[in-house]
Order: C-alpha cells, then sequence, then structure tokens
C-alpha cells in the first residue's frame, strides 16, 4: 500500500498564505488527532545560525503547536548544539538566538530545549547495526516518548546537495560527538594557533589521549577512541574537523543514524517546507545566498522516505540544481534498502 503524502502548493513570500496552506493540511492529514491529554511531543526544528533568514518561520511553528496543543498534548520545540562555529555550539548562546528569532513560548506556544545539554555532549550512547557508523550519541530522552514531530526546511547541502527531513533527524536530533562522526571518519586534530592551552580537552578526555606538547594541546591518534568528547569541550574552535569525506558515505551514515532515531518511536510526522530554498542548508546560509528553485509548497507525512521521495521529484521537476544532483537519490535508495515498507507514495493535493 503506498504511503499518504499531503501537498499544499504555495508560492511567494506572503506569510499568510503559508500560514493558510499548512493549517489545510494539516486539517486534512488530522496528524495530531490520537495524541493523548498531557503527553509530552517533542518537535524537531532549526531555527538556523545568526545569518540566516530563510529558516521555518515561527508563525509556522507557531501553527503546529497550536494544532497539536487541541489534543491536550504538551509539545516542546527542541534541538542540539553543532559542531561548526556559531550562536549554536553550546545551549547559552542557543537559546539567547532562540529569543532574537522569536521562536520563544510567548510567541510560538511551546518551550525550546537544547536537547544536549550546555555544552553538546548530554546523551546516551548506543551501538547501531550498521557498517558505516557503529555508535551514536543522542539525547536522553529519546526512547522515552512515544511520539515525534519533525519540521523540516528543504535545502541543498554543502556535502548531500540535498537538506530536509533525513538530514533534520540524522545530524538534528544526536549529540555532537555523532555529528562528528557522520561527516568524517578520521580523528579530531588540533589547531595549534587557535589552541590556548586551557587544558579542557585534556581533562575530559576517556582515553587520556591528550596532553601538552610545546604548550599547545596535541592528540595522539593511537590513543583516541574518536568519540569526539574534546570537540565539545573546546571553547576556542580549535579541534579540527575533515570535511571532505566522502560525499555517498556521509550520506549513508546519516541514513542509518536516521533510521535507528526513529525507530526508537511509535509514531511519527514530518512536514517539510519546500519554500526558500538556498543553495547552502540553514547552517550556513545567510540573506545573500542563492535561490535554486521555485517554492513548491509544504509537504507531510507519517513515511520519512515516502516524503523525501515526493519533495525530490517535485525539486527535479522544477529545478536544474536538484536535477543534477547525485548524492541525495542514492542516500534514499539505501534507506529503502534497509529499512523497507515504503511501497511508493501517494500524492494527495490539499
Amino acid at each position: 500500500m503506498k504511503n499518504a503524502v499531503y501537498y499544499s502548493k504555495v508560492s511567494g513570500g506572503n506569510e499568510e498564505k503559508r500560514v493558510l496552506a499548512l493549517e489545510n493540511l494539516l486539517g486534512k492529514a488530522r496528524p495530531f488527532s490520537a495524541f493523548k491529554k498531557e503527553e509530552f511531543i517533542p518537535v524537531k526544528i532549526t531555527i538556523g545560525d545568526s545569518d540566516c533568514v530563510y529558516n521555518l518561520s515561527p508563525s509556522l511553528v507557531k501553527t503546529v503547536i497550536r494544532e497539536i496543543r487541541v489534543s491536550g498534548a504538551k509539545p516542546f520545540l527542541f534541538d542540539t548544539s553543532v559542531i561548526y562555529e556559531g550562536r549554536r555550539q553550546n545551549a547559552v548562546d542557543h537559546l539567547t538566538l532562540v529569543q532574537h528569532k522569536g521562536f520563544e513560548l510567548s510567541k510560538v506556544g511551546a518551550p525550546f530545549i537544547v536537547a544536549d545539554g550546555v555544552f553538546g555532549q548530554d546523551g546516551k550512547e548506543i551501538e547501531i547495526e550498521s557498517r558505516h557508523i557503529k555508535k551514536i550519541k543522542v539525547p536522553s530522552f529519546i526512547g522515552m516518548v512515544d511520539n515525534l514531530v519533525v519540521l523540516s526546511h528543504v535545502t541543498g547541502h554543502i556535502v548531500a546537495g540535498y537538506a530536509a527531513a533525513i538530514k533534520n533527524v540524522a545530524m538534528g536530533m544526536s549529540c555532537r560527538q555523532t555529528k562528528q562522526v557522520q561527516h568524517s571518519s578520521l580523528k579530531p586534530r588540533v589547531i595549534e594557533d587557535k589552541c590556548t592551552a586551557c587544558g579542557c580537552c585534556v581533562r575530559i578526555c576517556p582515553a587520556a589521549a591528550i596532553s601538552f606538547k610545546g604548550k599547545k594541546a596535541f592528540i595522539d591518534e593511537s590513543l583516541c577512541l574518536g568519540c569526539c568528547e574534546c570537540l565539545c569541550a573546546c571553547k576556542f574552535n580549535s579541534i579540527y574537523i575533515n570535511w571532505q569525506e566522502d560525499p555517498r558515505l556521509f550520506a549513508k551514515r546519516m541514513a542509518d543514524t536516521a533510521a535507528f532515531i526513529l525507530s526508537q518511536f511509535k509514531t511519527k510526522f514530518f512536514v517539510n517546507f519546500a519554500l526558500d530554498i538556498t543553495k547552502e542548508c540553514d547552517c550556513i546560509s545567510t540573506k545573500d545566498e542563492r535561490i535554486v528553485a521555485p517554492d513548491l509548497g509544504i509537504l507531510a507525512s507519517g513515511d520519512i522516505a515516502s516524503l523525501e521521495q515526493a519533495t525530490l521529484d517535485l525539486l527535479s521537476e522544477s529545478s536544474d540544481f536538484f536535477r543534477k544532483e547525485a548524492v541525495a537519490r542514492p542516500m534514499l535508495d539505501y534507506y529503502l534498502k534497509n529499512n523497507p515498507g515504503c511501497a511508493g507514495y501517494e500524492l494527495i493535493k490539499v
């Protein structure tokens, strides 16, 4: 049986039209009707970094929260800390940015939580059955609640070429160490010019692999476990990450990470906002970022693979940028091969 993908077409930057399209879509799909009174409902979003202006708007997020609250449930927004420079490396700066961008409780109707703690390392480590990534570390609430809602802004991506729901789950719902491992199988190194010899990485390393050498931190790769606790501990961006990983291997790690995380929830609902589609993802895009596809609208489904298939199909029809993209399709094929059950999708226009 084909999975339903609901599609509300909307174009242009009129926020009222976007909100109305989302309301119509949720009214047709009725995804939150089974939520129970007083149960906690995590809602995954990404607010983008400080220079990004194309992230999901507070009014769209508020619309989803309002519909969840009709059931009497208790929704909360969440994200995790990032591994690159910016205002989302720690919970203090992240939550300050949340207020600045208008996602505070008083405006959207739900509190925002940085789910992996102050420095992005609070969580539980789990071994998963994957040839490409052996262990992942995720926020502790995963596995403790039944339902999940994922709101994703569709964009391009510096490595995968395409970013939406799978990337939002794989990267956005894992701790900083796991983000780094997905990006690179190589062990971290120290950028000496940035190292202040504060000693925080030395103290936190579980393998005693870091010491001082010439008044700078030094990582002994023969002892290093690759856990990247040092990455979380360093406040001066002096831990080097290799971003030049094989894109297809990166995509497989994301697919396996996302599949395991989603297996911990009984019911899921995913919404892709194919609006203001930029060349780079919200992590690094700015007001000058190039738009690479026309606005398509809002798509939603209870099945992440069906949703991503439908989104990519629509993008491929309307944009040369995504028609030529060579990583997202193999990633989706790999996801489907290892997570059977999706027999295609039925696009239901709202």
